[in-house]
């Protein structure tokens, strides 16, 4: 028992040490969890515009997905592309269903990122 608990305790204390070493000379690059865990859906670029639209008009027409940030006007308008307007549309959906990866399949026409697609003023939602 003496000898297991030695042990435990030699790791423990190399692991720490070993941590406390990467961490003082910078070799260690660590990512909050929360920023790490982010992911958002988006349109795949070669998914055709009939595919886009019935994303975009199946997305926004559930009750949870409140697309007025693609009118006129709001942050998402600009581009005015069929492409940009789904993948807004698709992200909003998949953010309010859970973001499970079943929620951004939309026919294998979608794909779930880790980069913000945020651009300009268009702040994709993340919940």
């Amino acid at each position: 028992m003496a000898s297991k608990l030695g042990a435990e305790i030699f790791f423990s204390s190399l692991c720490s040490t070993l941590l406390l070493l990467s961490l003082f000379s910078g070799a260690a690059n660590l990512v909050p969890a929360a920023k790490a865990d982010k992911t958002w859906c988006v349109a795949k670029p070669s998914s055709d515009a009939a595919t886009l639209m019935a994303n975009l008009n199946y997305a926004c027409s559930q009750l949870q997905v409140d697309c007025r940030v693609l009118r006129i006007g709001c942050a998402c308008a600009r581009p005015d592309s069929l492409i940009s307007h789904a993948s807004v549309a698709m992200n909003l959906y998949y953010q309010a269903a859970g973001r499970h990866y079943w929620n951004c399949f939309f026919n294998n026409s979608a794909l779930v990122t880790t980069t913000d697609p945020s651009f300009d003023s268009c702040v994709y939602e993340y919940i």
